[in-house]
This record gives structure tokens, sequence and C-alpha cells, in this order.
């Protein structure tokens, strides 16, 4: 009987954690590289679409998933320069059952589920530096620096590293890259009673920015404002006090006093470059990219997560079978193109998507942008916007394709 092969995933985020899962329970041995000691991130995709919830139920992980405290978006309440324009019921925008969890749990509790396997190993605090390659083929990868540098090798490398992946950019592989026009500032506050209430998510549209904010599981508030693009640099120059106030002035009063009384979160918010784009190809001898490392997702719409999900299903379904056969690297490399192969129509779908919303919310500057917040109102209060955008809304929620373990 051939060995079984080996495998080593680099990035332990949604993808990265939920195929190493898939694959240690099924006896492939498996090792997790991260470079950081926990889970914990000052941003994380927490919005679980219907999709992706749907994936971690066919991993058979729905009971752990259930046990993780989290929020359900129940309703959207939209303001246009602080004023109330419309309150509308989350499914009408493409929202049903969206589950707000925190990743850090949702991952902890993946990583706790694939550790009662014995052929799955996780490293914390391992930084990747480089892929390792003989005779043409990524053999493995050198973590660490100097004396401490030390390499890892399987018989594949999977890049799971997320969307600043040293595995893509050492991989060679060009990136259609598309063009983005906004970056997103992301805070936490306390929670206040003054909120709507918990199951309410809010979008505020202003003249130069966006506000958002949703409840989460933690008793706090996740709020963020989109900006243009490369406009944080120049906000900075201007002291924090000015800076923020620029963002708050405007929100409604219940959001906008409380966040003058945590000015200091917000002035220590995170700020999420935001890129959007997909790698051609996804493959090189040795070596596969899944998640953001093959595809970073604009959060337009909360795919991240979801699509990362659906990735590792179908990279499961490929890569077992071969990897238990202890295939050689010609054919585990087949194996790997079919992942892309099946992954691409989705991620194409799912990223046009995400530009034509964005281009018609988020660009202020041009015609479009602000004859849309014009008409905000009456498209919302007459439920022409859900209407028209209920297709995009379903796929967004839904998959764009039907994704099915079958390992």
């Amino acid at each position: 009987m051939p060995e079984v092969a080996s495998v080593l995933i680099v990035g332990a985020g949604p993808a990265g954690m939920a195929l190493a899962y898939l694959l240690a329970r099924r006896g492939i041995n498996v090792t997790v590289l991260e470079t950081h000691h926990d889970f914990a991130r000052a941003f994380r995709g927490e919005g679980l679409q219907m999709s992706g919830i749907d994936a971690i139920h066919q991993m058979g992980l729905g009971e752990r998933l259930d046990r993780i405290p989290y929020v359900e978006a129940r309703t959207i309440a939209m303001y246009v320069r602080g004023k109330l324009v419309v309150r509308t019921d989350a499914a009408k925008m493409g929202r049903a059952n969206v589950r707000l969890v925190p990743q850090s749990a949702l991952l902890e509790s993946i990583a706790e589920a694939a550790g009662t396997f014995p052929s799955f190993r996780l490293e914390r605090g391992v930084a990747v530096r480089e892929l390792v390659r003989e005779n043409g083929r990524v053999v493995g990868v050198r973590a660490g620096a100097g004396a401490e540098a030390r390499e890892y090798r399987a018989d594949l490398v999977i890049g799971a590293d997320g969307r600043n992946a040293v595995t893509r950019k050492q991989s060679g592989l060009k990136e259609l890259s598309s063009p983005q026009s906004f970056d997103i500032l992301w805070f936490k506050v306390p929670y206040t009673e003054t909120y709507p209430d918990r199951g309410t998510a809010m979008v505020d549209v202003g003249e130069k920015r966006i506000g958002l904010a949703f409840p989460t599981a933690d008793n706090h508030l996740q709020a963020g404002f989109i900006i243009r693009k490369g406009e944080y640099a120049a906000l900075r120059a201007r002291g924090a006090e000015q800076w923020t106030e620029e963002l708050i002035a405007g929100l409604p009063a219940f959001l906008g006093d409380h966040l003058r009384a945590h000015r200091n979160l917000v002035a220590a918010a995170t700020l999420l470059d935001v890129i959007c784009g997909r790698m051609i190809e996804w493959t090189v001898p040795g070596l596969l990219l899944i998640g953001d490392a093959a595809h970073p997702m604009s959060p337009v719409g909360g795919q991240g997560v979801n699509i990362a999900l659906r990735d590792a299903l179908v990279a499961a379904n490929h890569l077992v079978p071969t990897l238990l056969a202890g295939s050689d690297g010609v054919t585990i490399d087949s194996a790997a193109q079919r992942v892309r192969d099946e992954r691409w129509p989705e991620i194409v779908a799912a990223q046009d998507m995400q530009q034509h919303q964005a281009r018609m919310m988020f660009a202020p500057d041009n015609w479009r942008g602000r004859m849309m917040y014009r008409m905000i109102p009456l498209l919302m209060r007459t439920g022409l916007m859900p209407w028209l955008n209920r297709k995009e809304y379903k796929l967004m929620s839904q998959g764009v394709v039907p994704v099915k373990l079958v390992v």
C-alpha cells in the first residue's frame, strides 16, 4: 500500500483551517503554519452567509458552530447624512440568516476539531519567509530567519496565508487586479443601549464617507468608515480630534455622540487597504493557492470567509483521493489544477458583483454615485433597489455555483 502523502498549509485562516480539518479526518498528514500566536486580529470578516454556514454543516461542524455566540443581523437601517431613510428586513437586501460570528472563535473551534486527529499539527508563531524549490518543484518552505531558520517539507504546499500572502508573492504567478476606489477604517466600541437594537446593522451615507455599524457577540459595536482610497494619510495629518470629527459629524446622534465618547478608539482604527483580484493560475508544481492567497476579495457583500470555506470543500474533494493513493507529483499537481478550474467561475462572478456594487455605492465623486445618493431614499422606500439587485443578493448569500463535499 502506498504511503499517504503529506501536506503543508501556510496560514491558519478559514480556508487553511477548514482544509486542514478535512484532510486530517481522512488520515492525511497535515501541518499548518501560522505566523501569529493566536487567532485574534484587528480585522477579520465575521459575516457568515448561508453559503458559509452550509459549508460548515457539510464539514460536520454544525453543532460546534451553534455553540459559538453570534449575532444575527435581521434588520438593515439606512441613513443619509444622519437622517433615517428606511429600515428593512435584511433578507430583502440579500442578508437572510447572516450570522456575525467572531472569526477567532470559529478558527479555534475548527482547530480543536482537527486536533482530535493524530495526523493534524498546528504550529503557531511560525513566520514563513520563502518557498523551497528543488528541480523546478516546490518541496516545502523556509520559516524564521538566520540561525533560527527551519525548513518544513511536504508532498504538497498549500498557500492559504491571505491577501498579503508570501506564497503568492513567491509563486511567480500572474494576478488580475481590480483597482479599488475606497479603503475602510475599522474599530470596535462598547455597545450602547441608545443603539436601535442588537439585530440591526446600519449604514449612513455622508458627503465624503460612509459610516457602518453592527452589534457583535462580545457586547460591542463593530464600526467603520468607508473613505476614498489613499485618503487616510491626509486625514491623520490633521490631528486625531479633527479627522475623527470629520468622519463622525453627520452621523445619527445616537451613534455620533457615542463615538465622541470613545474618540480614542476611533483614532486607533485599523486601516483595511481594500484590494480585489485573482491569480490567473493558482498552481505551480508542488504549490496550490486557495482563499485570499489565490483571490483577495473586496469586503463588499461579506464574501471573504464564505468563499474561503467553499474553496476548502472543493480542494478536499480533489486532493483527498489523490493524496490517499500516494500519487506522484504530477498527479497531485493535476488534482490541484482541478481545484482552480472548479472554483474559477464562482470567484469571477462574485468579484464582478462586488465591483458592480462598489461602483454604485462607494464612488460619490462621479455622476453615477451622486445620483445614487440622491435616489437612495426613493429606491429603498419603494423596494426598487432590492428588486433590481435581487439576483446578485441571492447569489452572494447562497453562492454562485453548487458546492458539495463528497470526501
